[in-house]
């Protein structure tokens, strides 16, 4: 499959444009739980009003030209985050405060997380979509580990999930439906955000006014949190406005935001979706006259950070020149090419095929995270949290999995040393462990478990490591457990 260049670039531009004009026009009304009635901006002209939803992707970007895309974990963009993210806002605070404590992404976003299934994720997809045009399984996949630092394995992991799919589909398809049923097959059917995506497409189909729509919404997730401020809703409603609005950019920009709630954060996604849909010829252009080509930011640490994009221009062509090295990371079925598009009449149906972020997220394990050490990567799950109390015990499942895949498909023996807190024993598990290679009758992973116990005296933050070496091999393999006292 193949896309042009120019056309790529085309959309790319028309991608932040429109998510400038859809985050200031929606920012004036964020919060909101009324059915509102607005006809377009209220800033003056030239005004962009700053937007967290894209402030957090500038730094993805520097995350991607420092570190490169073929090991871009949650575990480096959390580092991005405590270094050049300044806000402490609901699941921002919670994620960076955990991170701050010792705990590795994604844990960060699970521990007291009252805030996972909320709006921080799906709002910042558009560099993952961007970088991975017309593979929405590769957008997906840097979209759930981006997500999973500060929304662990909630809906709001999922939710970045869907839109990252549907705005890389959007590269390549016809119309906004197209994007959003190609983007439903990557996220577990029985997941909130995908009934509520759904849901919205019935009330589309149904006859439903927008207004009924929303209200309908509303009441079918008025159990998550207090009903507001979600992503499962927020995501509806931003469906809500592309399904509504017929393709049309100003219609649709004020069908999701008239729903009201997240506001800057749904006219922000309608806006860049259509931007890539339709290109720049696409957005209206009083509208782009109106908001211009500036870059305002809020949530990043400029004293820290050096270098970020000042225009819509410059974050295009900087985004433009990480793609191909995205694409070819992970074996992308586009290239991108100076000559015509050639996009298969079927590309629908093929993008639709495979389960794999939709079995990613169906499996994605609360209270864990994986540790990479080259051969093999461990990870470390908690039996319920990571709180301990004097005296008291943490239970911890360590699955050890063959890298066979990219270093040959070798067995492995295992030792296994811990490095305790005073005061501190565990009990249980095995100092050796057999690490099976690839075959017809392993599955190239091995288990065990321990149980770590409290002596009398338990600090706030209790650090625990478990050392993994192998004979054959060098490079030995650190897994930090943290215990909070």
């Amino acid at each position: 499959m193949k896309l042009n260049l120019k056309t790529y670039r085309d959309k790319l531009h028309a991608a932040w444009i429109g998510k400038n004009i859809g985050g200031t026009m929606g920012t004036p009304y964020e919060g909101g739980r009324e059915y509102l009635d607005i006809k377009g901006f209220v800033t003056d002209a030239s005004v962009v009003l700053p937007n967290d939803d894209l402030d957090l992707q500038l730094v993805w970007l520097a995350a991607l030209e420092a570190r490169g895309p073929y090991r871009l974990t949650a575990a480096d963009l959390g580092e991005f985050w405590l270094s050049f993210i300044v806000p402490y806002w609901n699941e921002y605070g919670i994620g960076k405060t955990n991170m701050k404590r010792g705990l590795f992404p994604p844990l960060s976003g699970d521990y007291r997380n009252t805030w996972r299934h909320s709006n921080g994720a799906w709002i910042r997809t558009e560099i993952w979509a961007s970088l991975a045009p017309g593979a929405p399984d590769i957008a997906a996949k840097y979209a759930i580990e981006d997500a999973s630092v500060d929304h662990g394995a909630g809906e709001g992991t999922v939710a970045a999930a869907f839109v990252a799919a549907m705005q890389s589909t959007a590269y390549v398809a016809k119309t906004v439906r197209e994007a959003i049923d190609v983007a439903l097959t990557k996220i577990p059917e029985e997941s909130r955000v995908a009934k509520s995506v759904r849901f919205v497409i019935e009330c589309y189909e149904g006859g439903k006014t927008p207004r009924e729509a929303r209200d309908l919404i509303q009441k079918l997730n008025a159990d998550i949190g207090d009903g507001w401020f979600e992503a499962p809703s927020n995501v509806a409603y931003t469906v809500l406005g592309l399904l509504y609005g017929e393709g049309d950019f100003k219609k649709s920009m004020i069908a999701a935001i008239n729903c009201g709630d997240d506001t800057d954060c749904t006219g922000a996604t309608v806006g860049a979706t259509l931007g890539i849909l339709g290109g720049m010829a696409g957005i209206p252009a009083d509208w782009k006259s109106h908001i211009g080509e500036s870059i305002v930011t809020i949530s990043i640490n400029r004293g820290l950070l050096y270098g970020v994009p000042a225009t819509c221009a410059e974050l295009t062509d900087r985004v433009a020149a990480q793609a191909p090295l995205m694409l070819a990371a992970n074996h992308a079925n586009l290239v991108l090419t100076e000559g015509e598009s050639d996009i298969p009449a079927d590309v629908l149906a093929k993008l639709s095929e495979g389960e794999e972020m939709k079995e990613k997220l169906r499996h994605l394990v609360p209270f864990s995270f994986t540790v990479d050490f080259a051969y093999a990567s461990a990870t470390l799950i908690y039996e319920t949290t990571p709180d301990i109390t004097p005296g008291g015990e943490v239970k911890v499942k360590v699955i050890v999995r063959n890298n066979w895949k990219h270093y040959g498909s070798c067995p492995y023996d295992l030792n296994l040393r811990w490095f305790l807190p005073e005061g501190f024993t565990v009990s249980g598990g095995s100092t050796a462990l057999r690490l099976p290679h690839y075959n017809a009758h392993d599955p190239a992973m091995a288990e065990v478990e321990f149980t770590l116990h409290a002596g009398e005296k338990v600090l706030p933050v209790n650090r625990a490591v478990l050392e993994i070496t192998a004979a054959e091999r060098f490079t030995a393999g650190y897994v930090p457990v943290i215990l909070l006292g």
